[in-house]
């Protein structure tokens, strides 16, 4: 049975993970290896891979950055205490932070100068959350279900804000902010939503997609939380999702008796990985492939300073 793909737009690298990639290239090219980053750059094994084969060093703890050497903060975001100790350690930092990460580190700092307490939606023990929850010493608290919004203690109910992780499921957050605004109707919203304008067109081109196939295939690794929200939107639609990190991992049996298959990736996969993906899926049967209509995205951010 010849089958078709249908292949999302957008999908792929943002310009926030560009900007990072290029941040750590441009350090190796200008500084020499070992260029020390602190964290996975992007949640992306393929891209890490790479980065690491030409001299980038993935370090987890600041103790493992010899005195003297180039440090990057990965796209996700540090804490101030992280900077702090980086600084005080006489790194060369390059901060690779996604500028939309930067502006919600920027809020909770506004808002915490004028004395409300925070309450931030996000996944506990992911990267960005740390750094953000990490840009003041109290008055955050994190919700990550609606449940706990029900079970949130502030001490002024009256003087209390939200903001989110920028890579979340649109729809979640909607509810959950719903149920925030229920218990606290004075809460101050962001001027602009934090969820980022990638993650949000993705999560758009899968709620497009997802009704026009029998199945939906995501390129990304298992850490990425927007790739993961992707296979979520595809699922809630009805329609079987699955995430894979590299074309290897397709499971023939995915696509029994299904004539539409549909494909995106995460804003932490390269386009490479979905070419792969595609080749692969044509060994199994498929014949022609379909981009869609989308969103075109022509969002780009500057490097840092010292990066020629």
């Amino acid at each position: 049975m010849d089958k078709e793909l249908l292949l999302a737009q957008p999908r792929g690298f943002c310009a926030g993970v560009d900007r990072a990639i290029e941040i750590v290239e441009r350090a190796l090219t200008q500084f020499g290896a070992p260029i020390y980053v602190r964290h996975e750059i992007v949640h992306n094994a393929y891209v890490v891979a790479d980065l690491r084969a030409k001299g980038a060093i993935f370090i987890e703890d600041l103790d493992d950055v010899p005195a003297g050497n180039t440090l990057v903060f990965s796209a996700h975001g540090v804490s101030k205490a992280v900077r702090a100790e980086a600084e005080s350690r006489g790194l060369s930092i390059f901060d690779a932070t996604c500028p939309l990460v930067t502006k919600v580190h920027v809020e909770v700092a506004k808002m915490r100068k004028t004395g409300y307490e925070i309450v931030m939606i996000g996944h506990d023990g992911h990267p960005e959350v740390e750094g953000t929850m990490g840009q003041a010493e109290e008055g955050m608290h994190l919700v990550e279900t609606v449940e706990d919004v029900a079970t949130l203690n502030v001490a002024n109910p009256d003087h209390l804000a939200y903001v989110s992780q920028t890579t979340l499921s649109v729809d979640d957050t909607a509810e959950i902010i719903a149920a925030l605004k229920a218990r606290f109707p004075n809460i101050q919203e962001p001027k602009k939503g934090d969820i980022c304008y990638a993650t949000t067109n993705r999560q758009e081109a899968v709620k497009f997609m997802a009704p026009q196939v029998e199945v939906v295939i995501v390129v990304g690794s298992p850490n990425s939380s927007n790739s993961n929200r992707l296979r979520e939107v595809a699922q809630k639609m009805g329609t079987p999702a699955y995430m894979v990190d590299r074309a290897e991992q397709i499971d023939p049996t995915w696509l029994d008796g299904f004539r539409r298959v549909g494909v995106t990736a995460g804003a932490s996969a390269p386009e490479v990985l979905v070419q792969a993906v595609i080749n692969r899926l044509k060994e199994l049967g498929v014949k022609s492939v379909r981009p869609l209509e989308g969103v075109e995205e022509n969002v780009t951010f500057p490097l840092p300073k010292g990066l020629a």
